[in-house]
């Protein structure tokens, strides 16, 4: 039984290792012979195994089979006949569906020619429709349009009913309707029609103007307007005064309810606003009249042939303008802003006269600035005088800042472009002939301690000799009142160019003059590099350039260049300034002036106490109780006597604030030589150390005593050495032997004085905080009692 099996396996064996066709079916199906033989293998060798005996089991199993095989076969016919079923069902399903889509198709093929014929049959009714609704239209815009030029002729003829009888109000309400009828039809496109009313409405607006400002000129006249010169004597009030005033209430109201009106018909021939001014209201009516008598003594002065008409005097007119403002101000606020606060209007009436009368002088400058050009003296002197009038303009007459002044001419491109390079020019040439004068380097601002930035314009401006700093404060006062942000930077930016190229200047000149760092003209760089860094510190937090600070982030990089992501940053946030890199320049050109002229001295210094450090009887000089009184050592006189004549020199040639750097450096440095050059140099017996403190605390500190009131807080290390020198023997052992234990770090002995101070506060007990326990046992074995023991 099992040779067969054995033998369909090798025969499997054999077809496994036959060559492939190349077909993935054949294959398939050779895998599946080859496990299901594995599979019946593998159930004989369960059921029956190797035992002989077992082989009764095969007829049972073999019924078994065979009852499977039969329920198999039995499952499998079942279902076979089943899905024919369900496919037929399924395909007579589709078949209906489709049966009916072909009739919903059928339908919509007749509802759609049904549709299209019922279409075609009612287009001619359509067109006939849309015909007659077009007509219809037509007509109702005709009728609309006859309307219209029926109420045009209705207010027509109503105004002139009411001028005929005098009817004042009624046809300023008239107008007033028409003015309201004109802004309705401002979108339509009846462009004849709007030109009709608009006709229409200047003819009947100019005849009711006219009739007004005629009634309304002649009670000004009564009422002395306008003031062109201060009356030489108080004028009495006219005998009507009551009436004139009722009168000119009366005709201010009515002038104003003619407003609309009146800023329609200016519409249509304003000019365009120049670029860069800020829009603002037009003129209330009844200013403008009462500008006209102004407006006319202008024009007559100032245009034309007429002498007062020169290029070379703007402040005539400028001044004329202001003189105007100031003499008309009183009855601006006195006679017409209560009748336009009874009226309701939100004008001022004084900011109304000064806006007329400015609009002349800005009219003037546009006509007259690009003339001056190519002349930089009467160009620079127009400048002038227009920052003079607009200072003038904005404290002395209230002019708010909201509106456009003066300077906003001065802001168009080529003329500002102009005044850049005109300034540009003029610095240089300053400099250039400050440079070149005999006393240009002469000291004149060495008492200016601490003022702030509009203080130190005032002193520049009335020292008509200042010098360094005159060349870059007056650029604040010029550039402030800027209403233009980009204008301001674009000077900014100017201004640190300037000074930039002054610190370039300084810095060659010093090269000079480093030769004699103590003369005269050296201090003089010194203190003029000083004082700039020191406006622009203080310019670093002036709220002004605080503010252009943030233009400058925001709108900076077109003017001043681009700007790094960490300048920005620092900008923003306030940290920097806009002077950042100047000052640490000017700071750097600073400390290397001040340090060359610290070490001529200290060279002088240094060579004069050549004998004081050299001297040998610091060891053998008498004590104190041996002597009657203490003098100064002979061997210090040169020393004190150059360093004296040094500090009183250099007192009177530097300012305040360096010479209180430079004398505190200087003691600082003759500190450590004095500590190292003489007391560490040398050994002192009890006389030697009490004639070097005498020298010390008696004559060297109250050198420095009149700067500061505890000169020997800046001398530490000599203070504090004679301190050690001049201890007594038992306190110095003391100390000694304290110096000692902290040195050695004997445990045991520390352990039995368990008291025992540390050196730092024995040190601290003693008054000395500077040097360390290291130097101190030094200075004590400088003693010449140690050298005994």
């Amino acid at each position: 039984m099992a040779a067969p099996a054995v033998e369909r396996n090798n025969n499997s064996m054999n077809d496994d290792h036959q060559p492939i066709d190349g077909s993935d079916t054949k294959y398939r199906r050779a895998s599946v012979d080859v496990s299901y033989m594995d599979h019946v293998a593998e159930l004989v060798e369960r059921e029956i195994g190797g035992d002989l005996k077992s082989l009764r089991k095969v007829g049972g199993l073999l019924e078994k089979l065979t009852a499977e095989n039969t329920l198999l076969e039995g499952q499998v016919l079942t279902v076979s006949s089943s899905v024919p079923l369900r496919v037929s069902a399924a395909l007579s399903a589709a078949e209906d569906s489709r049966t009916k889509l072909e009739a919903l198709f059928q339908k919509e093929r007749l509802l759609s020619n049904t549709l299209q014929q019922h279409l075609q049959g009612a287009q001619s009714w359509a067109d006939s429709l849309g015909q007659t609704l077009g007509q219809l239209d037509m007509l109702e815009r005709h009728m609309k349009y006859l309307q219209c030029l029926a109420r045009i002729e209705e207010l027509s003829d109503s105004i002139q009913q009411f001028l005929m009888t005098n009817s004042v109000w009624e046809a300023i309400e008239a107008v007033g309707s028409m003015a309201t009828l004109d802004m309705g039809l401002k979108e339509s496109g009846c462009t004849h029609l709007q030109a009709f009313l608009r006709e229409t409405l200047h003819f009947w607006h100019k005849i009711l103007k006219d009739k007004l400002a005629s009634d309304f000129e002649e009670v000004l006249t009564q009422l002395h307007w306008p003031i062109v010169s201060p009356p030489t004597q108080t004028l009495s009030p006219p005998a009507n005064a009551q009436e004139l005033s009722s009168q000119l209430e009366l005709l201010v109201s009515q002038l104003l309810s003619l407003q609309t009106s009146d800023d329609l018909i200016s519409e249509k021939n304003e000019t365009p606003t120049r670029p860069g001014l800020p829009q603002t209201p037009p003129l209330s009516l009844p200013i403008q009249i009462m500008l006209l008598p102004l407006s006319k003594r202008f024009r007559y002065h100032f245009t034309g042939n007429r002498q007062t008409n020169s290029l070379s005097k703007p402040e005539w007119y400028l001044t004329q303008i202001l003189v105007w403002m100031g003499h008309n101000s009183n009855f601006m606020e006195e006679k017409i802003q209560p009748i336009l606060d009874r009226a309701g209007a939100n004008v001022n009436a004084k900011v109304e006269l000064c806006r007329g009368l400015l609009a002349l002088a800005q009219e003037k400058l546009t006509h007259d600035a690009p003339r001056l050009l190519y002349d930089d003296t009467l160009f620079c002197h127009l400048v002038d005088e227009v920052l003079q009038f607009e200072k003038e303009l904005r404290s002395t007459h209230a002019y708010p800042s909201t509106y456009p002044g003066a300077l906003h001419i001065l802001l168009e491109e080529a003329v500002f472009q102009k005044w850049l390079s005109v300034e540009r020019k003029m610095a240089v040439e300053k400099v250039d002939a400050m440079l070149s004068t005999e006393g240009a380097w002469s000291s004149q601002y060495k008492d200016i301690t601490d003022v702030d930035d509009d203080q130190l314009i005032l002193f520049l401006e009335n020292l008509p000799d200042s010098k360094t700093l005159k060349l870059i404060v007056p650029f604040i006062y010029r550039y402030r009142s800027l209403p233009c942000p980009r204008a301001q930077l674009s000077f900014l930016a100017l201004q640190r160019e300037l000074v930039d190229d002054f610190r370039i200047r300084l810095t060659q000149v010093m090269k000079e003059e480093s030769r004699q760092p103590l003369g005269a003209r050296y201090c003089a760089i010194l203190n003029a590099a000083n004082y700039i860094s020191t406006v622009l510190s203080d310019w670093g937090d002036n709220v002004f350039f605080l503010q252009l600070q943030q233009a400058a982030v925001s709108e900076g990089e077109e003017v001043l260049g681009p700007l790094g992501a960490t300048e920005s940053g620092r900008l923003a946030s306030l940290e920097g300034s806009l002077f950042e890199g100047l000052l640490a320049l000017l700071e750097r050109l600073r400390g290397d002036m001040l340090g060359r002229l610290l070490d001529a001295v200290m060279r002088d210094v240094k060579e004069k106490a050549q004998p004081y450090c050299l001297c040998c009887r610091w060891i053998s000089l008498p004590s104190q109780c041996d002597q009657a009184t203490m003098s100064l050592s002979s061997s210090a006189c040169p020393m004190l006597l150059c360093l004296r004549d040094h500090l009183l020199q250099l007192q009177q040639l530097l300012c305040l604030p360096l010479f209180q750097m430079f004398w505190q450096g200087l003691a600082e440095r003759l500190d450590l030589f004095l500590y190292q050059d003489v007391i560490l140099y040398n050994h002192f017996n009890e006389g030697g150390a009490a004639q070097l403190q005498f020298d010390m605390t008696r004559n060297l500190f109250p050198l420095f005593g009149h700067y500061c009131k505890r000169p020997e807080n800046f001398f530490k290390h000599v203070k504090e050495a004679c301190i050690i020198l001049n201890l007594k023997v038992g306190p110095a052992l003391l100390l000694c032997d304290v110096l000692k234990l902290a040195e050695e770090g004997l445990e045991d002995e520390a352990s039995l004085r368990p008291q025992q101070p540390t050196p730092e506060s024995a040190l601290n007990e003693l008054g000395v905080y500077k040097l360390a326990p290291s130097d101190v046992q030094i200075l004590l074995n400088l003693r010449s009692a140690w050298l005994n023991h």
